[in-house]
């Protein structure tokens, strides 16, 4: 199955933007945000598990930053690397998968501008006794009213 890519214009993540979805769908999507390429793959098996049983598609949300010097519709990194990255990624996925890469110059920002309510997010990190950026990230996301799952890993 091949992934679907959806890139956000940066212009729409200052304004109002329109929440996650599947076109014409008013199905259950799982949120997989990434963080690294290995926690990712962790957090996409159990968001794969969550979407099968649930009968959901997986959204895999890529928050791409842009650095300050650089104008926010010029990312560091070619957009077309990244789709062919993030489509190897998501096509170990045996569930539906939708990549969704949008620039950015905050993370946390950007993620909770995207996200419809009350979302289903799976984040995926190293497993750490000190907070890490993803758990920040998690408790963010949880204070604002989204189901979050940490996926850890070694």
């Amino acid at each position: 199955m091949s992934p679907t890519f959806d890139r956000v214009p940066a212009a729409q993540l200052t304004g109002r933007f329109e929440p996650l979805t599947h076109e014409g769908s008013r199905s259950i999507s799982v949120i997989v945000v990434f963080t690294s390429v290995e926690s990712t793959i962790s957090a996409l098996k159990k968001a794969a598990a969550l979407a099968s049983q649930l009968g959901a598609r997986i959204t895999l949300l890529v928050p791409q930053i842009v650095p300050y010097p650089l104008p926010i519709t010029s990312p560091p990194i070619l957009r077309d690397f990244n789709e062919k990255r993030f489509r190897i990624i998501a096509s170990a996925s045996p569930v539906e998968t939708k990549v969704q890469i949008c620039l950015c110059r905050d993370r946390m920002e950007a993620v909770l501008k995207v996200l419809s309510p009350r979302s289903l997010v799976v984040i995926g990190g190293r497993k750490r006794w000190w907070p890490t950026a993803e758990k920040k990230l998690g408790r963010h996301l949880s204070c604002a009213g989204h189901e979050v799952i940490m996926v850890e890993t070694e």
